[in-house]
Order: C-alpha cells, then structure tokens, then sequence
C-alpha cells in the first residue's frame, strides 16, 4: 500500500493536499495522501472532490484496487488530473458523518447482542448487522433499542490503539466477525475501543468512527429478521 491513510488517525479531517501517483486505466485517481475511506468491512467509500490548478473532478466513490492502493473513482465524464499535479481532496463531509454515526451504532448493536457476526452493511439511514443466533435467543426488539439508547445517551468516548500482528493473532476472541477479517497485513492492527480502556467494545476496526456515542443520535430497532438457515438481521435506524 503507497496511500497513506490520513483518515486512520484522524477521522474528523474534511480535506488534505496531495499529489497524483496514478490514474488507473479505468480512470480512477490514486494519490499519495488521502482522507477519502475506501469501501471495506460494510462501510461505504466516501464521495466528495478532487481539486487542482485548472480543473476539478466529482468522486463518486472510492475503493481499493489490487494492490490495496486507494483509488478515487470520478463520476461519469469528468475530467481527470494529470500524474504528478499537486490536489486538494475535500470530503462530502455530510456522507462521511453520516457513515461514522452509523457504523459507531454498529459496534454498539455488536456489543449488545453476544453472537458471532456472519455480515453487516451501513446504509443511508442506519444499518443492519447479521448474526448467528440460535432459536429461543433472539433479543426482544424494543429492549434492545431501550439498551442502544442507553449506551449513545451515556457519551461513552470512542478511541483507538494500535497492537502488532502477532498480538491480534493471540487475541482471537476480539473478532467478532466471520466474514470480515481483521485488517492485517502491515505489521499493526487498529483496535477501536468505546467506553474506558474498551469496556462498551473492543474489536480489531480500519473504520471512521465518532469521538463519543452521544453524537450518534436516537435509534431504533426497525426490524430482526431470518435471513437463511443461520442469520439473523437486526436493522436499526437513525430517529
């Protein structure tokens, strides 16, 4: 990986300068530095702009290419920046807070309900994590939105360290996840940690996150659903 991931260590930045490594041949635009988040882990890839002497091109979204390099994907017909041009990339700030509302409550609703996690996805208006739960366990609906609203009017701080490999390799009960895998590979592993030393959650997370769970807002618990032989979907939405 060449992009260094400006969003790791502070979520909150909306815009930074860098300069163009790459333009993919399918137009995507590859920088050096990037605050944009690239779709991984249910969290969709942020959108915004990419501005430099003389023009500005739209990005709908961002990923990863094959090389785990951060690719900012413009949107249809817009003009690209030449390869070594000095950018200011600028998120759209509303969609990235959005996503971080959403997938803070995530790790909320993973905390709240003890079973192993087979998916999840954020979307516009919450998101939904799937769950192995056997018969007879399913949560009661309206508790468990009575409990996600506990935890966010508690303003638990959301932080992060990091630990190697090898100690994310000895921890194996901090995944919660068996779709998803810990995000190694560079030596280190992000482990976001909400509440004191993690006492609310702690999990192995690339993700953008909040400060503090008070700013996720009111929720809800729309809907607990089968989903296949093992998955249980809990959605849950922003109020």
């Amino acid at each position: 990986m060449s992009t260094l991931l400006l969003f790791r260590d502070d979520a909150f930045l909306k815009d930074c300068t860098a300069r163009v490594t790459a333009v993919t041949e399918r137009g995507g635009i590859v920088l050096d530095r990037s605050v944009f988040y690239a779709t991984a882990g249910g969290q969709p890839g942020d959108r915004g702009r990419i501005l430099w002497d003389g023009g500005e091109a739209q990005i709908a979204t961002t990923v990863y290419d094959e090389a785990k390099d951060v690719v900012q994907v413009p949107a249809e017909a817009q003009p690209l920046p030449p390869v070594g041009a000095e950018v200011t990339a600028v998120l759209d700030w509303d969609n990235r807070f959005r996503n971080m509302r959403a997938h803070t409550l995530m790790h909320l609703l993973c905390a709240s309900v003890p079973f192993p996690v087979t998916g999840g996805a954020i979307n516009e208006d919450g998101g939904r994590i799937d769950f192995d739960i056997p018969e007879g366990q399913i949560p009661d609906k309206a508790a468990l939105g009575d409990r996600l609203n506990q935890l966010i009017a508690e303003d638990h701080a959301v932080s992060f360290r990091w630990i190697s490999d090898e100690e994310m390799a000895a921890n194996q009960h901090l995944i919660r996840t068996m779709s998803v895998k810990p995000p190694m590979g560079t030596g280190r592993v992000r482990l976001v940690m909400i509440g004191e030393d993690g006492k609310v959650d702690l999990q192995p997370c690339g993700g953008t996150h909040l400060a503090s769970t008070a700013a996720i807002g009111p929720v809800a618990v729309a809907k607990i659903e089968n989903k296949g032989k093992i998955n249980r979907r809990i959605r849950v939405v922003f109020q």
